[in-house]
């Protein structure tokens, strides 16, 4: 009934926040290794590349590119103006992407992705004023 859809509905939010909480741990050990945060972003471009089409990554699209672009000026020295916390968000939400284990598979007909969106949409709306001000950054430099 009604009370095991809430019940459901609560464990997989418990089971996202608990995965979260790893990823924020492993985001992390990657912020202590640029190689490793480097094939992060790496990944993460061309996973994004691969699912370009999906109607679910559409909306968010310039929010991933932009963290993505965000992490590559970080791990090279470019840009280091961001806040530890919102860093931390940021890598994590892109492990996630990236991590083939997501709540909802990515094979499941397109609805993987939806995941992926939410959770990219949720901390682009903690970190947006950190992203504003990177793209401020980014449009600011010679040649952009």
């Amino acid at each position: 009934g009604e009370s095991s859809m809430k019940a459901a509905r609560l464990g997989g939010r418990i089971v996202r926040v608990a995965f979260f909480a790893r990823l924020m741990t492993r985001a992390l050990e990657l912020l202590k290794d640029p190689d490793k945060l480097r094939a992060l972003v790496q990944s993460a471009g061309t996973k994004a590349e691969g699912a370009r089409a999906s109607d679910a990554l559409k909306e968010i699209w310039e929010t991933l590119m932009a963290f993505l672009r965000l992490l590559r000026a970080y791990v090279r020295g470019d840009y280091r103006n961001v806040p530890f916390k919102s860093l931390l968000l940021i890598i994590a939400s892109v492990l996630y992407f990236v991590v083939p284990v997501d709540v909802i598979p990515d094979f499941v007909f397109g609805l993987g992705f939806l995941d992926d969106a939410a959770v990219l949409a949720w901390v682009f709306s903690v970190v947006r004023k950190v992203v504003d001000d990177f793209t401020a950054w980014e449009a600011s430099q010679p040649g952009a």
